[in-house]
C-alpha cells in the first residue's frame, strides 16, 4: 500500500491539474513564380497570355500541432484551383510531410493575374504551370512542418469598412438587361452602382471585418500571421503576372513585423498569409459615395497595413490551446441545361472556331461542360485553434454567407475563407438567383443548384459545432430606445425585418408571421442601430419587386401603421415611385384597399383606390425616414418623420385581414428600396405617439 501511495498522489494531481496543450507552429513561404513564359491567365471572360512578371507568386503554409491534431493551412497566389488538382497535391504533400490530406486547408487568394491552374469560361488551364504549383505546395507544407516550434496564438479583428463595399447593385425595374441567352433576366449586376440613375441600391450587406490570427514563439518572436478579408482582387495598376494586393500586403507586413537581418540563420523567416474572404459580391469601390475614391494599389495596401499593425499590437496570446479539425463532403447538383438549351449550345459550339470569344459562345460551351458533369462534391472544412474558428468553402460566396456563420458560430472569433479546397463557382443565396446577373449564369463559374448556399452554410455551422464541442449561438436582436418606443405603444404585430433568408418574415410578437415573395433580399443596413439595436448593426430587407404578405385578424376600420423606409427610386422615374404598405384582397385587378407610398416627387401619398391624398415634403432618396399612417375610420392622417403631412378623409376599409409591406394588393409599382421596423396597431395613434415613434 505504501508503494502505491505516490502513484495515487500523482494520479490525483494529474486529474486536478491536467497537462496543458503544447502548441507548435511553423511557417514557410515558397516562390511559385512560373519560369516559362508566357502563361495562360484566367479570371476574365476570355483567355489572356502574360509574358512578364510584375510580382512573385507564392505558396504560404502554416502548420500546427498540439500533440493530438496536426494540420496545415495554405494560402496560394492563384485565381482558383480545382478539387482534382488539390486532391492530388494534398495526397503527395501527405506522403512527404506525414500530415493527413483531410487535415490540409488550401485557399486561393483569387488574384486575377496568376497562371491558370484550372480552366474556366473562355480560358483553358495552362499546360505547364499546374505541375510546378503542385511541387511548390508540397515544398511549402513539408518545409513549414520542419520549421515547427513551441508557439502561442492570438487573434484580432478590426473594422476595415472603408476598404470594401458591395459591387452588385439592383437595377431599376425598367432598366433590366439581357443575359447571354438573350433573356431579360438581369435585375442585379456587378458595378451597376456606377450610374445612380440605373439602380435602386446594393443587393446585400458587406462584411467589414479584417481578421488576424498571429503565431509567435513562446518568447514573442513572430512566426506567422494568417489574415482574411472580404474584398475581391484589387485590379488596376497591375502589370504582368502579379499576386495583386494580397502579395503586396504580405510583403509589407513581413517587412514591418520582422525586418530583414533578423537572425534568419537561427530562425525561419516570418510569414504573412492574407487569404480570400467571402467576396463574391464585394469589391473595393464604394458606389454609394461621390466622387468615387480610386486609390492606387500601393496606397490601398499601405493603408490596410497601417491598420493591421495597430490591431496587431493589441493581440493577446495563449500557448495552452488545443486544435480540432473536421471535414464534410457535400454532394450538390449543377443546373444542367434542358434539352432545348443544350441543342442551342451545341449549335453555337459547332460554329465556334478556337476558344470562345463572345458571351453567347462562352456560355454555350459552359452548357456542354455542365451537361457532362451534372454533379459536384464539395469539401467543406472547419478548424478550431483555441477559441478561434476557421471555415473553408470551395466557392465564391457572398458576404452574407460569412456573416451567417459568424452570427451562429459557438466560437469567439470566426473566419471564413472561400475558394478553399476547390473552385465550384459563385454561389449566391437563393434570393439572389431571382435577380440574375453574371454571378448566377449557369456555368462552371456559377452552376450549382439554387439551394446550395444555405446547405453549404448549414454544413459549415455544423462543422463549427463539431470542432467547438458545443452548440451554435442563439441569435437575439437587441432592443434600444427606439425599439422600446414601439413596444410601449403596444402594436399587434411588429416585423423587425432582420432575417438572413426568406420566405418567413418573423413577427417579434409571435402573432402574425408573414411571407416574403421572390424579389426581396436580406440583411442590409437598417436605420439608426444605436437606437434600435445597440451593440449590433440594425438590419433591413430590400424590396425589388416582391412583397411581404401577412394576416392580422380583427383589424378594424381604425388602425395605424408605422414603417421606417428608404426609397431607392430616383425622382420622376415613374408616376408612383413605390407603395410601401397595402391593405386589401390579394390579386385584385384594382387597388381598392388602403395604400401608402411615394409619388413621382417622392412625397407621401395615401390612396384607397378612389381617393388620393398627397403630402408636401420630399423624402430624400437613399435616406431613412419614418412614416406613420393613422386611420380613424374615414379620417386619414399621415406623418413623415413625426410631422403631419396628410390630413383628410377616405372611405374606410373593413373586414380585410390581408396586409402587404413593399407593395399593394394589385402588385403595381411595388416598393423599390428598404423597409424596416414595421409595426401595426389596432387603433388610431395620437400625434404625441406619432412623434415618439419617429424619435431616434
Amino acid at each position: 500500500m505504501k508503494a502505491l501511495y505516490p502513484l495515487l498522489v500523482v494520479g490525483l494531481l494529474v486529474s486536478l491539474f491536467p497537462t496543458q496543450a503544447a502548441l507548435r507552429a511553423g511557417a514557410l513561404a515558397v516562390d511559385a513564380t512560373p519560369k516559362q513564359l508566357p502563361v495562360h491567365v484566367n479570371g476574365g471572360m476570355r483567355q489572356r497570355e502574360l509574358n512578364e512578371v510584375g510580382s512573385p507568386i507564392t505558396v504560404r503554409a502554416i502548420t500546427l500541432d498540439d500533440g493530438n491534431t496536426q494540420l496545415a493551412i495554405v494560402v496560394v497566389d492563384s485565381c482558383m484551383m480545382s478539387r482534382a488538382f488539390l486532391d492530388d497535391a494534398k495526397l503527395a504533400a501527405s506522403k512527404k510531410s506525414g500530415i493527413r490530406p483531410d487535415k490540409m486547408f488550401i485557399n486561393a487568394t483569387h488574384t486575377h493575374t496568376a497562371p491558370a491552374s484550372m480552366g474556366c469560361l473562355g480560358t483553358d488551364v495552362d499546360p505547364r504551370y499546374p505541375l510546378l504549383l503542385k511541387r511548390k505546395i508540397i515544398e511549402a507544407i513539408d518545409g513549414a512542418k520542419k520549421n515547427m516550434e513551441p508557439a502561442q496564438v492570438g487573434a484580432a479583428v478590426f473594422d476595415a469598412n472603408e476598404f470594401t463595399a458591395v459591387r452588385r447593385w439592383i437595377k431599376r425595374p425598367d432598366r433590366i438587361s439581357n443575359d447571354p441567352f438573350d433573356n431579360p433576366t438581369v435585375r442585379a449586376t456587378m458595378h451597376a452602382g456606377n450610374n445612380w440613375d440605373d439602380v435602386t441600391g446594393e443587393s446585400g450587406p458587406e462584411d467589414p471585418d479584417f481578421s488576424l490570427v498571429s503565431f509567435q514563439s513562446l518568447k514573442g518572436r513572430p512566426i506567422a500571421l494568417l489574415a482574411n478579408f472580404s474584398m475581391h482582387y484589387f485590379s488596376g495598376g497591375i502589370k504582368g503576372i502579379h499576386a495583386d494586393y494580397f502579395g503586396l500586403y504580405n510583403k509589407h507586413i513581413e517587412a514591418a513585423i520582422m525586418p530583414p537581418n533578423n537572425n534568419e540563420e537561427l530562425h525561419p523567416p516570418f510569414v504573412s498569409a492574407l487569404g480570400h474572404g467571402c467576396s463574391g459580391d464585394i469589391w473595393r469601390r464604394d458606389y454609394t459615395k461621390r466622387p468615387l475614391i480610386n486609390p492606387s494599389i500601393q496606397e490601398y495596401t499601405d493603408a490596410l497595413v497601417e491598420k493591421t499593425l495597430a490591431a496587431y499590437k493589441t493581440i493577446k496570446y495563449a500557448h495552452d490551446v488545443t486544435l480540432s479539425m473536421a471535414e464534410s463532403k457535400l454532394p450538390l447538383k449543377f443546373r444542367a441545361p434542358d434539352q432545348q438549351l443544350l441543342e442551342w449550345a451545341k449549335g453555337i459550339v459547332s460554329k465556334t472556331e478556337g476558344l470562345p470569344k463572345t458571351q453567347p459562345e462562352i456560355y454555350a460551351r459552359e452548357q456542354i461542360f455542365l451537361h457532362e458533369r451534372p454533379e459536384a462534391e464539395l469539401i467543406l472544412q472547419a478548424i478550431r485553434i483555441g477559441d478561434i474558428g476557421i471555415t473553408g468553402i470551395p466557392n465564391e460566396v457572398y458576404a452574407l454567407s460569412g456573416l451567417k456563420q459568424k452570427a451562429y458560430s459557438p466560437l469567439k472569433t470566426t473566419i471564413t475563407f472561400d475558394l478553399t479546397n476547390g473552385a465550384e463557382g459563385y454561389i449566391p443565396p437563393p434570393e439572389q438567383h431571382v435577380l440574375g446577373g453574371y454571378n448566377t449564369w449557369a456555368a462552371r463559374t456559377a452552376g450549382l443548384e439554387t439551394s446550395a448556399e444555405p446547405r453549404i452554410v448549414e454544413t459549415c455551422i455544423q462543422l463549427l459545432e463539431k470542432v467547438a464541442g458545443k452548440p451554435r449561438k442563439k441569435i437575439k436582436v437587441s432592443r434600444g430606445s427606439a425599439a422600446q418606443s414601439i413596444i410601449k405603444t403596444k402594436p399587434v404585430a411588429w416585423w423587425r425585418m432582420d432575417e438572413f433568408i426568406g420566405p418567413r418574415a418573423i413577427d417579434e410578437l409571435n402573432r402574425a408571421d408573414g411571407t416574403y415573395e421572390d424579389g426581396v433580399v436580406f440583411y442590409l443596413a437598417g436605420p439608426y442601430s444605436k437606437a434600435f439595436t445597440p451593440g449590433q448593426i440594425n438590419r433591413a430587407a430590400h424590396f425589388c419587386g416582391g412583397r411581404m404578405q401577412t394576416r392580422v385578424p380583427d383589424l378594424g376600420e381604425s388602425y395605424s401603421v408605422s414603417i421606417w423606409f428608404w426609397n431607392g427610386m430616383p425622382i420622376d422615374s415613374r408616376r408612383v415611385l413605390g407603395w410601401m404598405f397595402g391593405r386589401g384582397q390579394n390579386y385584385s385587378t384594382q387597388a381598392t384597399g388602403d395604400g401608402l407610398g411615394l409619388n413621382a416627387k417622392s412625397q407621401l401619398i395615401f390612396s384607397n383606390g378612389k381617393e388620393t391624398l398627397t403630402g408636401k415634403t420630399n423624402a430624400e432618396r437613399w435616406k431613412w425616414h419614418h412614416a406613420l399612417l393613422v386611420r380613424d375610420k374615414e379620417k386619414v392622417q399621415v406623418y413623415l418623420d413625426g410631422k403631419l403631412e396628410i390630413s383628410g378623409e377616405a372611405n374606410a376599409v373593413s373586414n380585410v385581414e390581408t396586409l402587404f409591406l413593399g407593395g399593394r394588393n394589385n402588385k403595381e409599382s411595388s416598393w423599390e428600396g428598404r423597409l424596416d421596423e414595421a409595426a401595426i396597431f389596432n387603433r388610431a395613434l395620437s400625434a404625441t405617439e406619432a412623434k415618439g415613434l419617429s424619435n431616434r
